[in-house]
């Protein structure tokens, strides 16, 4: 429902009109106009032009959405504002990410790196070009790295009513065990972590670490685990390859009993060693 009024000539203002169907408007002298697809400012210029053409000299003419009913377009996943927005216009796959507010800033849900867009009616006349990728014949995977760096236009395809745009959140990997600081790490910039980089950024290996027992907990796609284990010695003195840890991968370092009992055994010899400089002060 449109409002649309034209400066000093009231004949012509309305305060209801509304778009049929077929994307027309009826108003008065210039007949049915075509609105659906336009901006308010479009229209405000096409309606000038019409009306400037064999009856007003330079018509000011405003237009105001009044309610709209437009069919939704679902933005999900790693965006600031999920949710359902309604499509009035032209809009490309960069828009509708914007108007979400972008990508996810907390540590708990970053953005990964692709974008998927799925469509009801399908991709027909899509041409895939690099960077995309067809998944069936409604759903297609969009790299967004390439997406946003490279402004590639057949990336940021034109957005339709009812389509759903869900941005993957970052996979993560974990350390745990006999490193200095364990937990999960996000690979928002990198597509996997090797072993020696994950532990690299659990910040190295605790004293008491074995560097020949390590394991890698590893979930399969039906539910169950395997572990795979890893010589970290080997990898560290170049006998072994460095070995990639996939998405949700527990890298778990065990800690060495005969370091543990040599590290307890210093700590006592330290302990008695200050209590006798004490006690002999």
């Amino acid at each position: 429902m449109l409002e649309i009024e034209v400066f000093d000539v009231p004949e012509l203002s309305t305060k209801n009109v509304r778009v049929a169907a077929d994307g027309l408007i009826s108003l008065p002298l210039i007949g049915r106009v075509q609105a659906a697809g336009l901006t308010t400012e479009q229209l405000r210029q096409e309606l000038a032009e019409k009306w400037g053409e064999d009856y007003l000299q330079d018509p000011q003419v405003t237009v105001f959405v009044k309610e709209f009913k437009a069919k939704p377009v679902s933005v999900i996943g790693a965006v600031e504002k999920p949710d359902l927005y309604p499509l009035t216009g032209h809009r490309t796959l960069i828009e509708m990410l914007s108007m979400a507010g972008g990508f996810g800033k907390k540590a708990s849900s970053p953005a990964g790196r692709t974008v998927l867009i799925t469509r009801k009616g399908g991709f027909k006349d899509l041409q895939p070009v690099p960077g995309m990728h067809v998944r069936g014949p409604d759903q297609i995977e969009i790299d967004l790295n390439r997406l946003l760096y490279t402004r590639d236009e057949a990336l940021n395809i034109e957005i339709k009513p009812l389509d759903v745009i869900s941005v993957s959140k970052a996979d993560v990997v974990y350390v745990t065990g006999a490193v200095k600081l364990a937990g999960g790490f996000v690979l928002e910039d990198r597509p996997s972590v090797t072993v020696l980089q994950a532990i690299s950024m659990a910040g190295g290996f605790t004293p008491t670490a074995s560097r020949t027992s390590a394991r890698i907990l590893r979930t399969q796609p039906d539910g169950s685990q395997t572990e795979v284990p890893v010589d970290l010695k080997k990898i560290l003195n170049g006998k072994a390859g460095d070995m990639t840890l996939a998405a949700n991968d527990v890298l778990f370092v065990r800690d060495s009993k005969k370091k543990i009992v040599t590290q307890r055994g210093a700590d006592i010899s330290l302990s008695t060693f200050s209590g006798w400089l004490i006690w002999a002060r």
